[in-house]
C-alpha cells in the first residue's frame, strides 16, 4: 500500500455485504479507516458517494468513492494488484468463472435465504428453504470444482468466492441458531462445513466476522420492530 494511499469504508457492521469487503481489506493486510454509518439516518457522506443506491458498503480511495460490494472486492484487487494474495486467479477463464460463481451466491443463495429467513408466512419460509438447500448443494459441487482438492474456492488461498461466501457466515450461523436447522450440513455439503470451519479461522475472517450471538440478538431486534410495524 503506497504511502498516500487512504482508504475509508462506509459500512454497517451487521451487513454481510459490508463483511466482505472488510475480509477483502483484510486478506490483502491493508489499513483502513471504517466510518460505522446509522442506516436510519444516512449521513451526507453517504448519500454524496453513493447517490444511485444510497447503501453501504462504499469505499473511499483517496476520496473517490466505489460502490456494490462485489464491485468493491475486484477493485481492491486490481488496485492492489502488487500485494498478495490475489483473490482473483490471472487466468482469463478461470476469472471468468470466479464471477460466476461469486454472482451465483448474490443471485441464488442470498434470496432464498432471505426468503426462509425473513418469510411472511411459513409456506413462504418452506419454498424459501427449499431454494436455499438446492443453491447450497450447488455450491457444494462448484468448491469440489473450483479448489482442485485444496482448501477453497480460490484454490490454495482465499479469492473472490471466498470472500463472497464468507461475508455470510455470521448470518448462516445466526439462522442456524434461530431455526435449528444446519446449512452447511457435515454429512449432506461435507466439502462446505469444512470450508466454513477453515475459513472461520483464517486471521482476516476473524478480525472481519461479527459474533454470531450478536448477530442474533440484532436480528431478532430487527424481526421484533418490523412485526410491531407491521401492527400499526
Amino acid at each position: 500500500m503506497a504511502a498516500g494511499d487512504d482508504l475509508k469504508l462506509l459500512g454497517a457492521w451487521a451487513s454481510p455485504f459490508v463483511i466482505r469487503v472488510k475480509l477483502a481489506l483484510n486478506f490483502k493486510g491493508l489499513s483502513f479507516e471504517n466510518v460505522e454509518q446509522d442506516l436510519s439516518n444516512k449521513s451526507e457522506l453517504l448519500l454524496r458517494s453513493n447517490p444511485v443506491h444510497k447503501k453501504v458498503p462504499v469505499l473511499l480511495h483517496n476520496g473517490k468513492p466505489i460502490c456494490e460490494s462485489l464491485v468493491i472486492v475486484q477493485y481492491i484487487d486490481e488496485a492492489f494488484a502488487g500485494t498478495c494474495p490475489s483473490l482473483l486467479p490471472s487466468d482469463p477463464h478461470e476469472r471468468a468463472i470466479a464471477r460466476f460463481w461469486a454472482a451465483y451466491i448474490d443471485d441464488k443463495l442470498v434470496p432464498s435465504w432471505v426468503q426462509s429467513f425473513r418469510g411472511k408466512t411459513e409456506e413462504d419460509r418452506s419454498e424459501g428453504k427449499k431454494h436455499l438447500f438446492a443453491a447450497v448443494e450447488i455450491l457444494e459441487g462448484a468448491l469440489r470444482e473450483c479448489s482442485k482438492g485444496e482448501g477453497y474456492f480460490g484454490g490454495e488461498s482465499v479469492g473472490l468466492v471466498d470472500v463472497s461466501l464468507g461475508g455470510m457466515i455470521s448470518w448462516l450461523n445466526a439462522s442456524e441458531v434461530m431455526s435449528g436447522t444446519k446449512i452447511f450440513d457435515p454429512v449432506k455439503t461435507p466439502l462446505l462445513a469444512a470450508w466454513m470451519e477453515r475459513f472461520r479461522e483464517l486471521d482476516g475472517a476473524k478480525a472481519a466476522l461479527p459474533d454470531v450471538d450478536r448477530v442474533v440478538e440484532f436480528a431478532k431486534k430487527r424481526a421484533a420492530a418490523a412485526a410491531a410495524a407491521s401492527e400499526n
